[in-house]
């Protein structure tokens, strides 16, 4: 094992007895502070948990929703009684996108943001990237927690950090030609936008930039090897899925190293992770194979602690075994999002299935789509707009949209009927792109 490419080598090599007892060391020490901090949990939990609780014993306990931290935060702006720390050690403020609702304040006391960082530098490290690197950092820096907060996580491997931000594409492409950066954080659909820009403000191919490393996160469908190494032979740069997390537990717990196409969990000291069967709410064993939403509670956190708090993320478990890169965390793949599902005929879809599909098939199409859902369902098929891709002539549309039904019809079970678009029909966006369309 080379522990040169680890960046936390105790903490990602923890054999799983070792990290147990040490996830049960911090979480003695949080419910302790929770339980008599954290307002939110005094109420929900009415007093009817004692302070001798194991990480084993929390399965009893309910969960906590999304709503509810917004439903607190309404009945009590602008924190709410989520707040377990004093007000004046609150350091940085952020609010969630808001994409499936009102969007959630984060509060950050100093020692929040340090876990915070600690955590993302070890998920960008393990995806690639190093000190010697200059990378310039794409997402949105108003208030988002990709922007600012990954900002400094980026900065905690060592690397020379770019604070570029949204927008302002020709000179991104100015700027990363006269600097010599190696590395870029975007989103997965921003090279779209890079790439018309190359072609049409600069003539030149994507491969001229000379980037070597691609850091994603914000989107689905980069568990995709065909999408990732469709990407990889056009721009010439390594592609990661580095970037997987959520504001209101950590901006990252879990990103791709440079042995797997999964996900490896890499915040098991910081957040305890629970997978949970969907249809039953009970906890499930994480080993190769097991599917259930992932369930996290805070190890370390003082502003707003959270226990059992439900993602919505659906998770395929694909290796509980140690990786060859040393670490021992478990790897997996999104599967799907439980508030994101909807139902056609009888059969739960997951909108990440049906971008596998469109992915894995960049002959036909370009990986640009969106799926039509009017009313509130259930549904009769699933209403696709697809962009072709642009090598597709026109007459074969007619066949490429049969085909691509088809394939979704077998992997999903569901019928699909599809409108072909023609390349770069669709806009591309410098932030998270929506890939539902609801009327």
């Amino acid at each position: 094992m080379n522990t040169a490419a680890l960046l936390h080598p105790r903490i990602e090599t923890l054999p799983p007895r070792d990290l147990s007892a040490l996830q049960e060391e911090k979480w003695r020490r949080q419910w302790d502070y929770v339980r008599t901090r954290s307002g939110f949990y005094r109420e929900k939990l009415e007093g009817a948990v004692g302070s001798n609780l194991t990480l084993d014993a929390i399965r009893s306990l309910p969960l906590t929703d999304k709503e509810e931290l917004r439903q607190a935060q309404e009945n009590e702006p602008p924190f709410g009684n989520h707040l377990a720390c004093h007000p004046d050690d609150i350091n940085r403020i952020h609010h969630t996108s808001g994409t499936t609702g009102r969007a959630l304040i984060i509060a950050n006391s100093r020692p929040d943001l340090e876990v915070i960082a600690r955590l993302g530098a070890r998920g960008f490290y393990a995806a690639g990237l190093r000190p010697s690197d200059r990378v310039v950092h794409c997402l949105n820096y108003q208030m988002w927690m990709g922007g600012v907060t990954d900002h400094l996580s980026l900065e905690g491997t060592g690397a020379a950090v770019i604070p570029h931000g949204v927008g302002g594409t020709r000179r991104l492409i100015e700027t990363i030609r006269h600097l010599g950066v190696t590395a870029i954080s975007c989103t997965p659909s921003y090279p779209a936008t890079l790439e018309q820009v190359l072609r049409d403000g600069f003539g030149l191919e994507p491969r001229a930039l000379g980037l070597r490393l691609a850091l994603f996160g914000g989107e689905a469908g980069l568990d995709s090897r065909i999408f990732r190494q469709t990407m990889e032979d056009k721009w010439g740069f390594a592609v990661r899925n580095a970037n997987f997390g959520l504001s209101e537990v950590m901006s990252i717990i879990a990103s791709q190293c440079e042995e797997t196409d999964d996900l490896h969990y890499i915040a098991g000291d910081a957040v305890f992770a629970e997978l949970l069967d969907p249809a039953r709410g009970e906890r499930l064993d994480i080993e190769d194979g097991v599917s259930g939403e992932l369930v996290c509670t805070h190890l370390e956190k003082t502003c707003q602690p959270l226990v059992r708090y439900r993602t919505r993320d659906v998770l395929t478990v694909t290796g509980a075994g140690p990786c060859r890169c040393g670490r021992t965390g478990f790897r997996f793949r999104v599967t799907g999002r439980t508030d994101d599902m909807f139902n056609v005929r009888g059969v739960n879809v997951f909108p990440t299935a049906i971008q596998k599909v469109v992915v894995d098939h960049p002959h036909l199409a370009s990986g640009h789509f969106r799926i039509r859902l009017t009313g509130p369902g259930p549904y009769d098929r699933i209403e696709l707009r697809v962009e072709a891709s642009a090598e597709l002539p026109r007459e074969r549309w007619n066949d490429a949209a049969k085909q691509l039904e088809h394939a979704i019809g077998a992997a999903i079970g569901a019928s699909a009927i599809i409108e072909m678009l023609a390349f770069e029909t669709l806009p591309r966006t410098e932030g998270k792109t929506s890939i539902i369309e609801r009327g």
